[in-house]
This record gives C-alpha cells, structure tokens and sequence, in this order.
C-alpha cells in the first residue's frame, strides 16, 4: 500500500476491517446482496415517518420507486432534498442511507425523497438519470400534496449519487422546467475521463473505490469504454461546456479519494461560471470515510455537509 502513510490514524481501525471490494460481472450479485448496514438515532426515528411509493416512470419506462423521510413536526411547506444513492451506478438502493436521511430529515427539517433509480449494467445511459427527472416532475407536480415548498426543493447525493445529483442539476437547467435551489455533492463520480488519465494520481484512489472499479462502473452505465468521443454531460457532469446557471453547489472530497481531481476541477469550473461554490477536501480521508468510520474528521465532514444544507433549505443564498 503505497499511500496507507497519509491516511489519518483515525480512519486506519475502519480502513483495515473494510472487505475488499472488486467489481466484476462475477462479483456483482454477491456486492448488490451485501449492503451496508448503518445506526439508527432512536430519536429520528421516532419523529420521521419513512413511506415507500412508486411514481410514474419515464415515457415507455417501468415506474420508479421513491422512498420519502418526512418530519412528523415541521414546517409548512417543507424544504425538500430529491437524494440519489451511491453505489457506482451498479448497486445501492434508496433504503441504504435511510437511517442516515430520517437523522439528515430531522436536523434539517425537510423532506427527503431518495429515488430507486435502474442500475446498470442492466439498464445504460440515460435510464439512470431519467429515472432522477421523473422523481424529480413527481416531487413538483406534487408539492401541494407533500405539502413541499417548491422554492426550496435541491438535489444531492453520494458517489455516483452525486454525479447523478449533478446531471440532474445540469438536466434540470437545460430542460427549464424545475428550478433547483442547491445541489449538495458529496464525493461525485462526474468524470469518466478519470479513467482514461495519462498520469493518473499516485495517491488517491487505493481504498475502496479504486481505478478498477471505476472503469467497471463507468464501462456500466456507458456502454462504451470510459473515455471516448461523444458521452453526454447528462451522463458525466465534468463533460458539460458550460456550467453557467446551475444551482448554488456544495462539494466535498476526501484528499485520498479517487475522485478528488475531477471534484476540484468541477468546483473551479463552476467559479469561473459565477456559480456559488462551498468546496471542502479532507486530508487523510479516502471514498466514503464520512458514513464508514467514527473519527474527528468524519464528524467534521458530515458537519461541514449539515451546516451546508441548512443553509441552502434556507434560502439563504437567494
């Protein structure tokens, strides 16, 4: 391990108990059946009702099932966070983080609605991200009944959550039929072109989500090799020649994460465009250190991600 010395010592514990994950055509039953299992706060629990639904698909498309966090006391209308799931495009579900979103839904005073979008390699580009859109129509068409203030509705997610949360920010500005209020990112997976880097960095990206993995989860989605001529921004954020207009973004990255390149390009990207941007790399910290392990700078991380949020449900940017 040629960048164990940078990691901080409080994340070693947690680093050293993680399975090994390598991602294969193989392999991927047994990852989509052993997910992640998180704490749950008795507190959110009981003060957040968690409701499964299905919304109506894209057209020709199976319907989408959407899980909704929502504050038994709360305001009215409530800020709404629609949240995509990690998992590289290729696993994960809206249930992984729910002990995490009723916390999130609680401190936060919103209502979260995580989308079940299709993963690949069953289902490529664009399914994924339409799938995000149509939650995102129902979450509007819907407001008055969710009692949801449409003012106050943002996008965010994980890893490939984030970049999704990401194409639909971009999906959202071009089609001009859902105005965000924020996009929140935590780690993204925007760029495919990581993959295909002539000098990749010598230090990001050993533990959990390596370049092989990387290359596997985007070879999912695209159908193509990460990389080549033509793939959407839809489908990569980092792809898009303009990011002018997109909503006020918050962006966080481990310093050890492979992904800590193309999130640093994509929040210099969206200064350039006169976009808001709150950035934060952590040192020491590799892909997912937030929800996996219990350290200082975990606590600071999710820290920095609430205060952010709250800000945003807020408005206070507008």
């Amino acid at each position: 391990m040629h960048s164990k010395h940078l990691v901080d010592p409080e994340l070693i514990a947690a680093l050293d108990a993680l399975p090994p994950l390598v991602l294969s055509t193989e392999s991927l039953p047994e990852v989509r059946a052993a997910a992640w299992q998180f704490p749950e706060d008795p507190g959110a629990a009981a003060t957040v009702d968690s409701a499964a639904r299905v919304v109506p698909g894209p057209a020709e498309c199976p319907d989408v099932g959407v899980l909704i966090h929502t504050p038994q006391r709360r305001e009215r209308p409530t800020p709404c966070i629609v949240h995509m799931h990690g998992g590289g495009y290729v696993t994960g579900a809206a249930s992984s983080l729910a002990p995490i979103h009723r916390s999130v839904a609680a401190a936060a005073n919103c209502v979260i609605v995580s989308v079940d979008y299709r993963l690949a390699p069953e289902t490529r580009f664009p399914g994924a991200i339409e799938d995000c859109y149509a939650a995102l129509a129902w979450v509007f068409a819907n407001a008055e009944s969710l009692d949801i203030d449409r003012r106050r509705v943002g996008v965010m997610g994980e890893s490939a959550g984030g970049g999704l949360a990401a194409a639909l920010a971009l999906l959202a500005r071009d089609r001009k039929e859902y105005p965000l209020a924020f996009q929140h990112l935590i780690y993204p997976m925007i760029d495919d072109r990581t993959c295909a880097a002539q000098v990749p960095h010598p230090f990001a990206g050993e533990f959990l989500w390596t370049a092989h993995n990387n290359r596997f989860g985007w070879s999912a989605l695209l159908g193509v090799a990460p990389g080549s001529e033509d793939v959407s921004p839809y489908a990569a954020p980092a792809r898009a020649a303009s990011l002018a207009g997109l909503p006020p973004t918050f962006i966080s990255a481990g310093a050890l994460d492979l992904f800590v390149e193309e999130d640093m390009e994509y929040a210099r990207r969206l200064l350039r465009a006169g976009v808001p941007v709150e950035m934060h790399v952590y040192p020491g910290a590799f892909h997912a250190f937030d929800i996996l392990a219990n350290a200082r700078v975990s606590a600071d991380a999710n820290r920095d991600s609430m205060a952010a949020l709250r800000r945003a449900l807020l408005a206070q940017w507008r």
